[in-house]
């Protein structure tokens, strides 16, 4: 049973987690992740975000304008991230979990550096059928390495180029079949050691995490298109140092 000080810092960590993702659109599983370690193994943590994680991606991916097409553009990335999380999600409780998210936050720290300097990379549209299903899979494989699902996918969404709002609602639609593959694959390698308790406890965190989504969705509305793209690469930066540090320290 969970002491009263415990409750709150869970509660506080998803208030935190939805204001950062309702700023850029991620890293509501990162930061929760990230946090929640130091007060519960990583698998019970993973299990604890899975409904905040759910119900935020798809509030972000139905609110946005191209629901439709953004479907029909990338329904083989969406096919890749599911077989590779089932595939790979038992390197979540494995021995080399902390060297995967080490080396996710170097390649975050990498390109957000890179996105600051806009040194960016364009994928051409005529690329995109071959490119699609692989950063799908690596992305599948990676969260099921570390739980967090920002890479390849958020580079690669980020370089079709695709205006903000379906940008963020393309985030949506990635994270939403990661977080749902993401249960299936914890599922399927006994992970959720007590679905029902595990569950009544991720729903309890949702409402914290929803009441720090709609703050950071009303911040983002009011900044430039330069002023997003800044705080996006910087939320990279931050993100991708903290799991370099997390593991090293």
């Amino acid at each position: 049973m969970l002491n009263t000080g415990i409750i709150a810092w869970i509660g506080a960590i998803f208030i935190a987690a939805g204001l950062v993702k309702g700023v850029v659109g991620m890293g509501l599983p990162t930061v929760a992740m990230g946090l929640l370690a130091v007060t519960m193994p990583p698998t019970e943590a993973a299990a604890l975000l899975l409904i905040p994680s759910l119900v935020t991606n798809l509030w972000q991916l139905f609110t946005g304008p191209s629901f439709g097409g953004l479907c029909k553009r990338l329904w083989t990335m969406m096919a890749g991230i599911m077989l590779g999380t089932v595939a790979g999600a038992g390197v979540l409780t494995g021995a080399h979990a902390g060297a995967a998210s080490a080396g996710l936050g170097a390649a975050l720290v990498l390109y957000a550096v890179l996105g600051l300097l806009k040194l960016g990379f364009i994928t051409p549209a005529r690329h995109e059928a071959l490119m699609s299903p692989l950063v799908g899979v690596a992305t599948g494989l990676v969260t099921g390495a570390t739980g967090v699902f920002v890479i390849p996918a958020v580079p690669y969404l980020q370089s079709l180029r695709l205006e903000r709002e379906d940008l963020i609602q393309a985030l949506g639609l990635s994270f939403t079949i990661s977080t749902a593959a993401l249960a299936i694959g914890l599922f399927r390698t006994g992970a959720l050691a007590s679905p029902t308790a595990q569950l009544t406890g991720s729903i309890l965190a949702l409402l914290p995490a929803l009441a720090g989504m709609f703050i950071g969705q009303a911040l983002r509305q009011k900044m430039s298109v330069e002023t997003f793209r800044k705080v996006f690469f910087a939320g990279l930066l931050v993100l991708g140092v903290y799991l370099v540090l997390e593991t090293a320290l």
